[in-house]
């Protein structure tokens, strides 16, 4: 068995693709600036069934990438004063049709730095956002969904970049968390229908996310922020702003920012640094370019994850055995070596429980974003839209497996006095890397007859690195779980890595029938094309030194997702100055998840058992497996007045082909299979009403009612067939309601939100649920104006989880046919405590 070594040339190289592609952004911006001169007005178980870094699933029907799965070898992973700001708010986010808009005035009445997902759920119908902190910054601990699809099934984009799923460890994208910071969004649109067509993504079936970064100010200044909290928590915000520099227009701005916080519970901590830059260069009037970068380096102790029966029994606060090693070492040896639980947790928890309970876990992200745009009115009538981006990203994650063992010690042995001897479980870390290049073109025209033809592409490639390694813990010490994996020490488990090519072209014509009118019809093109898999497999190597390894589900080829028309149609009707009645009907396609050969929720993960062995499975897979469709109806109406705003909207989703894995129990060839569950129809509603009785006085309700069922009868899963007719989605309520509070007075700011989420079903057959739950929230802010040479110096208060209610907010992973046997919930974070200081000047 070779030790293989961790490269650092391909991050380099990777880095160095970046640096190129943000240094020829900034080289065209000094070429027009100094070429032009005119004036421009500003105008884990980390075993199978989890992993304590996480497994390649999240909610819904997993479909989602988590952090290295270490598994179970008997079963398979489961308002602005800037009156700049103001304006851009105004052009560039507003609501319309299916579609809901929040400003930059409404992000401020949060935590500063809150993850905008988050604000996104407080304020728009049938939106759920759940994490294990407060800030919502734990990717492997988050779960947000928008009408029955997850962060895994909804479109997103930065400025037009597209970015990708939303997930854990991002595969084919970044988490807008770590692409920019959140203080320099302008705003951001969910769009709750099928998703515009112009917004790239090959992962939408119903909805899609735009951010919108804010423009460099016309004066220069800045702005700071500062920011502390319970359990230690601190965050530092700086921003500085050019202004204008020469006759071309040519601005800038930079940022930074740091977030850092103790768990609240277990032994670890949680930090991210963030920085940003945007330059924009106006090229005369008929158009700009604009350069952007974006880095973001997050590092983690993760969460446990539990079972229902965990949490009920063990506590909220009950989490990794880190500091004691002995424990930890105790627990595993009766995972993986008995069938028993240690002394005195008989009736509590089972074998497998004891099994989540492990010493540590622990991630450690960076990405580096960066993009040049342009935009140009070609001609009287037509205008392009150009963005050409690169994306890099590297992650290190995992922790304690259970159920290998480190082998320099010897087989271990329970000893008479109920210690154990020898080391039965080892350091589990995935090494993962991304490389995203693309392009997109957009034109837009306006046609004789009242037509605005919008036409564009879109092209990526995508490589995906995952390397899974293992290292020796200690007899009488653990691991360091933020140390820095030194090559010599690791022993390579798998080599995986895919290859994606993605292409899309969309057509669309808008047509204005009469003033306020208008009719869309459109279609889109995908195909998405991904090869890969296995490249290397050590197992038998490890289990003959000593490693107790098991069967990692091996296997490699090609799958291709492709639908040369996927029809569009959307109807927005204004009249009588304060109403607004739209339609909106659309098919989608998903192409297919890929991420690692162990985990659960891909084509190509965690397949096979004694008798097929993966490759055998996957051969067969790429017969009958179809992608993901929906067919997506919304019908919607909508009042604004100064007085009282209302909207009520009514869906309906055909779901074709869906694609879940489903978690077996605990037999010796239990396997997480990847299979399609047929049909499942959605119908749902929203209701939202604003009033405003007062001046500064503003409070909104909304409710959400969601009925999505499968509609198969019969499902050969394990030998067993089971019919899921009639049965409601995995991880998603059927009701919602929110109520929000804001009151603005002079220079003081209250807000209060309460949301409500009923149970939600976390078996297919519907036989275990999550509680239901409230949580409130509960921010003040007073701006005391200008102090001496700083404006706008505002100091807010902040509590999350007012009523500090003990509740289970993220899940992840593979959900099981019945019972409560899958480790994958999150307890949300209990009651905590922010104070913000901030000043512009």
């Amino acid at each position: 068995m070779t030790v293989r070594r961790w490269s650092t040339q391909g991050p380099r190289i990777r880095a160095g693709l970046l640096r190129t592609t943000a240094i020829a952004g900034l080289a065209v911006v000094s070429v027009v600036s100094s070429a032009g001169a005119e004036v421009v007005r500003p105008a884990h178980k980390l075993h199978a069934k989890k992993a304590h870094p996480g497994t390649a699933a999240q909610p819904a029907t997993s479909i989602a990438m988590r952090p290295a799965a270490v598994q179970h070898p008997r079963r398979a992973a489961p308002v602005h004063d800037d009156p700049e700001a103001i304006q851009v708010e105004a052009s560039r986010v507003r609501s319309h049709g299916a579609e809901v808009a929040v400003t930059r005035a409404v992000m401020d009445r949060f935590v500063a730095g809150t993850n905008p997902m988050q604000i996104l759920s407080l304020t728009t119908p049938g939106a759920n956002f759940a994490s294990t902190d407060a800030f919502g910054l734990d990717t492997y601990g988050n779960t947000f969904y928008v009408r029955g699809f997850t962060q895994m099934q909804i479109g997103a984009t930065l400025d037009g970049i597209p970015l990708g799923t939303q997930g854990f460890a991002n595969n084919n994208g970044v988490s807008i968390t770590q692409a920019m910071i959140q203080d320099d969004l302008a705003g951001m649109t969910m769009s709750q229908g099928a998703g515009a067509l112009d917004s790239f993504s090959a992962q939408n079936l119903g909805g899609a996310m735009t951010y919108t970064t804010s423009d460099p100010k016309d004066k220069a200044g800045g702005k700071i922020s500062q920011t502390f909290g319970s359990y230690n928590a601190y965050r530092t915000y700086g921003r500085v702003d050019s202004g204008i520099l020469n006759p071309t227009g040519t601005k800038f701005y930079a940022s930074f920012a740091r977030t850092n916080t103790n768990l609240w519970k277990g032994q670890g901590y949680q930090s991210e640094l963030q920085a940003d830059a945007k330059v924009v260069q106006p090229v005369g009037d008929r158009g700009r370019i604009t350069a952007f970068f974006g880095y973001g380096n997050f590092t983690q102790g993760n969460y446990l994850t539990m079972t229902k029966n965990m949490w009920q029994k063990m506590g909220r606060y009950s989490t990794y055995l880190k500091p004691d090693y002995e424990k930890a070492k105790l627990w595993a040896y009766y995972a993986q070596y008995t069938s028993d639980v240690p002394p005195g947790y008989e009736g509590i928890l089972s074998n497998d429980e004891i099994g989540d309970y492990a010493w540590d876990a622990s991630q450690v992200q960076r990405t580096y974003l960066s993009a040049v745009t342009g935009h140009f009115d070609l001609f009287k009538n037509v205008a392009s839209d150009t963005v050409a981006y690169g994306d890099i990203s590297s992650a290190i994650h995992g922790g304690t497996n259970n159920f290998v063992t480190s082998p320099s010690y010897g087989v271990p042995a329970l000893l008479a006095d109920g210690t154990v001897s020898g080391v039965p479980m080892a350091l589990q870390m995935a090494h993962a890397a991304m490389r995203r290049l693309g392009f997109t073109q957009k034109f837009s025209i306006e046609a004789p007859h009242n037509n605005h033809i919008d036409t564009g592409l879109w092209y990526e490639n995508n490589q995906w690195i995952y390397n899974q390694r293992l290292y020796e813990d200690y007899l009488h010490d653990a691991h360091n779980w933020n140390s820095d994996f030194k090559p010599s020490q690791a022993h390579t488990w798998y080599d995986d890595t895919y290859n994606t090519n993605t292409f899309q072209f969309f057509l669309q014509d808008r047509w204005t029938i009469i003033p306020g009118m208008t009719l869309l019809a459109g279609f889109k093109s995908l195909t998405q094309t991904t090869h890969g898999g296995t490249k290397k497999d050590f197992t038998s190597q490890l289990d003959a030194e000593g490693w107790n390894t098991y069967y990692r589900h091996a296997a490699t080829g090609t799958l291709t997702a492709s639908s040369a028309f996927l029809p569009h149609f959307n109807f927005d009707y204004h009249f009588l100055d304060h109403h607004e009645f739209y339609w909106d009907i659309a098919e989608n396609m998903r192409a297919y998840d890929y991420y690692s050969q162990s985990g659960s929720g891909t084509a190509w993960g965690g397949l096979g058992n004694a008798r097929l062995t993966a490759q055998q499975v996957f051969d067969a897979n790429t017969k009958v497996l179809r992608p993901e469709r929906t067919w997506n109806y919304i019908v919607g109406y909508r009042y604004d007045s100064r007085i009282f705003s209302g909207t009520v909207d009514f869906y309906h989703t055909d779901y074709y082909n869906r694609l879940a894995s489903i978690t077996e129990g605990s037999s010796a060839t239990a396997h997480s299979a990847y299979l399609n569950v047929g049909r499942e129809t959605m119908n749902g509603a929203d209701v939202m009403a604003t009033v405003r009785p007062v001046r500064g006085l503003e409070i909104t309700n909304s409710f959400s009612w969601n009925d999505a069922q499968y509609q198969s009868r019969s499902i050969n899963y394990g030998g067993t067939t089971y019919s899921l007719k009639g049965k409601h989605q995995v991880y998603y309520p059927k009701f919602m309601y929110k109520a929000n509070l804001n009151y603005t007075w002079r220079q003081v700011m209250f807000n209060f939100n309460a949301n409500y989420i009923s149970s939600r079903p976390m078996t297919y057959l519907n036989d275990q649920s999550i509680p239901a739950y409230w949580v409130t929230n509960l921010n003040l802010a007073y701006n005391f104006g200008r102090i001496g040479f700083a404006q706008n110096l505002k100091a807010t208060l902040g509590v999350t989880n007012l009523f500090d209610k003990n509740y289970i907010g993220g899940v992840y992973g593979a959900a099981s046919v019945s019972g409560d046997d899958n480790a994958n919930l999150f307890v949300a974070a209990p009651r905590e405590y922010y104070g913000t200081i901030s000043a512009e000047f």
